[in-house]
């Protein structure tokens, strides 16, 4: 699942004690203070830039073409069938297998991010059949937009658009075609989708396999909305980069949450609880699990102009696949490299571990307490100094 791109195309330092030389010699001279130590760097100096105009790992996310991730989302879901496809069913299942999203986004945004979803608990009947949008043959940002147009339009007699931030379009489970589930992200050049006065920027089409991935496709969906890229990969590998450590990578994954990059990009994570080494130095940092609200959420040691290593704590707290994801993930950011290219990619501590079952060889690559992680190429360390349940303690260095 992806946004399609627009036509297919952003301490404190002591004062010395002063004293007096013993010796006659060098009486009256004063003892030299001691350097202060220097103040950690604000977490400023390591937010990338993004280089690639779409969703990318950059902090300067485009205002006019994502919405905030902050604060109340008013999503309408509109439930669509066909007159190839008539549905002949009730909404409701449709309804249940999306509501626990909203809680979910909630815990993820430690409450800083609301999915307020209202429905319209009716079939709304589509003007063409489900075959002739264009899911099977390469959905093009032209067509996606023609399909969100004529949901909208079927629907404004039965509700004011007016009143919402964005729609969820889910279609009849015999609507085969609408296979997968695409973000719809506004054109601004365009005239686009309107409504009752409003510009709809921003939906959620969904295909047959939220009845695979789940609730949370609609957390990997909404995702791209606040400016976020794809972690899977276009080519090769699907999990070959992130695994199942966010859920813009596999989201049926072992981690339930989102990284602690994409937190601090969003705004949910804070700058004080950004540790930042922003060139040659070291630092000592003491992390807090990013599945739990409070503390020091990364440590990011810069390495470039678009590029970082990051450490966060992950103790996949409350997923029956926990054991696959608990240490120090350690994991490379690149904001210029686009969305499904590997813009995240995550440093694997033990390569020819086997996973448990349900896990993948990936969701083991956690640090562990004496396990050191370097990059000749930058001069970058990262040294897991300690673990515990209350979270852990890493050192970064870079030469």
């Amino acid at each position: 699942m992806s946004a399609l791109p627009t036509r297919l195309r952003p301490f404190a330092a002591a004062f010395a004690l002063v004293s007096c030389l013993a010796a006659p010699a060098t009486a009256g001279a004063q003892a030299k203070p001691p350097s202060p130590a220097p103040v950690p760097a604000p977490a400023a100096g390591c937010a990338l830039p993004g280089k690639t105009g779409w969703t990318d790992e950059g902090h300067n996310t485009d205002a006019a073409q994502f919405q905030p991730a902050s604060g109340n989302h008013r999503v309408l879901t509109l439930f669509v069938d066909f007159p190839d496809a008539p549905a002949t069913n009730s909404t409701d299942a449709y309804a249940t297998q999306l509501a626990p999203a909203a809680d979910w986004m909630s815990k993820a945004s430690y409450g800083r991010s609301r999915l307020v979803i209202s429905s319209l608990r009716r079939w709304i009947r589509m003007p063409a059949n489900s075959t002739s949008y264009g899911f099977a043959r390469g959905l093009t940002f032209e067509a996606h937009e023609k399909y969100v147009r004529d949901a909208i339009t079927a629907a404004d007699p039965y509700a004011d658009l007016s009143r919402y931030d964005m729609v969820y379009v889910v279609p009849t489970k015999a609507a085969a075609a609408i296979s997968f589930s695409p973000t719809y992200l506004y054109d601004p050049a365009t005239p686009g989708v309107t409504a009752d006065g409003t510009r709809i920027k921003w939906a959620v089409t969904f295909g047959q396999d939220m009845w695979h991935w789940g609730y949370k496709v609609a957390d990997h969906e909404t995702g791209h909305t606040f400016g976020l890229p794809d972690l899977y990969s276009f080519t090769g590998a699907t999990h070959q980069y992130a695994g199942g450590w966010d859920v813009m990578g596999n989201i049926a994954g072992p981690a339930p949450q989102y990284l602690g990059w994409h937190s601090w990009k969003l705004g949910w994570t804070r700058d004080n609880q950004v540790a930042c080494l922003p060139g040659p130095g070291r630092r000592t940092v003491k992390l807090t699990p990013v599945e739990r609200p409070g503390g020091t959420k990364i440590a990011v040691l810069r390495t470039g102009e678009s590029t970082a290593y990051i450490a966060e704590s992950r103790r996949a707290e409350g997923n029956d696949k926990g054991a696959c994801s608990t240490g120090v993930l350690l994991y490379k950011v690149d904001s210029a490299a686009r969305t499904g290219e590997g813009p995240v990619r995550i440093m694997n501590a033990h390569p020819t571990a086997t996973p448990p079952t349900g896990c993948t060889q990936l969701d083991l690559a956690a640090y562990k307490p004496g396990q050191t992680f370097t990059d000749p190429d930058t001069g970058a360390r990262i040294d897991v100094l300690a673990g515990g349940g209350a979270g852990d303690v890493v050192r970064l260095s870079k030469t």
